[in-house]
């Protein structure tokens, strides 16, 4: 062959493979194709309707980032757990198909929509890499329910449930638990209701599990004020009317936290605390009326950029190890991931199928005997 033929040749080849190095340049990847078309699809949509924790900040949070972020509407309904639990199975057993998506605590969830079967299996929502890599997640990726299908626990964190009004009390009155026993506090403590699910039932089963029964009938002894509006306890903690409060979180108390008030979360008592996913927990209602925006939604949430936008708005730690959660410590939150290993987490952790009904339902049955 010629130098001549063997060049021209060779630019035949080239001009012939050409076409195909350059679709193998340009070529998406599966994951990005699919989120493309998700996003496309879901802006036709228009909205997703998502239950949340009952914190204002969190939902101006959520609906002005994501809006800002995709360009269509995050309709979010703050609601206590309980109430809304209730609304959801209650629609979706007469057929009527309005929220999307639940993001709540464990209990309620447990309790009120597993028996019902009205939940997605949620890992199949999953497109983006970094959302489906258990690599970026603490723990990997940690379910609520004993099938791994149905409830993702996306935060898990320490905090100090007990709040005090730093006018009437001193931190270091109360190093134990034992020591809100004292005939000085009678009268002075409240309680968020521990026979509903919540916060309070979670420190009340804990106080049940390490303590016993009998320090909790002495405790109710106490004259505890019960309450189930949390913002109510925090301005009733905040105005002096009572010197305690025992399971609050952060973004009941973060109102009045930025408005100076004498409200500080009790360090953390000598007998220890429990690990908790908070409000940090996904389902995905079946059958939803806006399933693209859910996936486009999910993937959001549980990137860094929408576990950010959480944790800010609500107080409360997620587990992706590309978000620094540190400064939480301030208010009295520390982050799982920062502070105790993996098999404390399982040891400590009171949200699981497996603990609700071990611990928090017994210790819920208690509350009702000690209580009604």
């Amino acid at each position: 062959m010629s130098q001549k033929t063997f060049f021209l040749a060779v630019l035949f080849f080239l001009a012939a493979a050409s076409p195909s190095l350059s679709l193998a340049q340009t070529a998406k990847p599966a994951w990005q194709a699919e989120w493309e078309r998700a996003i496309e699809l879901a802006k036709k949509e228009g909205k997703i309707v998502i239950s949340i924790p009952a914190s204002a900040e969190l939902r101006q949070a959520l609906e002005e980032s994501f809006k800002r972020r995709f360009g269509f509407v995050v309709e979010s309904v703050p609601a206590r757990g309980t109430s809304v639990v209730r609304k959801i199975v209650d629609e979706s057993k007469a057929g009527i198909s309005y929220f999307d998506i639940h993001i709540g605590g464990s209990e309620s969830i447990v309790t009120g929509m597993l028996p019902e079967k009205i939940l997605e299996p949620i890992e199949p929502w999953f497109i983006l890499p970094e959302v489906k890599d258990p690599k970026n997640w603490w723990g990997g990726h940690i379910w609520i329910d004993n099938a791994k299908r149905f409830i993702y626990a996306f935060q898990a964190y320490q905090t100090e449930s007990v709040w005090y009004n730093s006018d009437l009390v001193k931190p270091e009155e109360i190093r134990s638990f034992d020591d809100l026993l004292s005939p000085k506090w009678q009268g002075k403590i409240a309680i968020l209701d521990p026979r509903t699910p919540g916060s309070g039932a979670s420190m009340w089963s804990y106080l049940r599990d390490i303590k016993g029964e009998d320090y909790l009938k002495r405790l109710v002894a106490q004259k505890m004020q019960l309450g189930r509006d949390q913002r109510l306890l925090a301005e009733n903690l905040a105005k002096g009317k009572t010197g305690l409060v025992i399971g609050l979180t952060y973004y009941s108390i973060v109102p009045f936290l930025k408005a100076g008030l004498p409200v500080k979360p009790l360090p953390t008592p000598r007998e220890g605390m429990y690990v908790s996913g908070g409000s940090g927990h996904l389902t995905i209602i079946r059958n939803p009326p806006h399933p693209n925006a859910t996936k486009v939604f999910i993937n959001w949430l549980l990137s860094k950029e929408g576990q950010e936008v959480f944790y800010k708005g609500l107080g409360q730690a997620t587990r992706r190890l590309d978000v620094d959660t540190r400064g939480l410590k301030e208010f009295g939150v520390t982050a799982a991931k920062d502070t105790i290993t993996l098999e404390q987490y399982y040891k400590l952790e009171n949200q699981s199928e497996k603990k609700v009904s071990e611990s928090r339902g017994p210790g819920a049955a208690l509350a009702r005997k000690l209580l009604d």
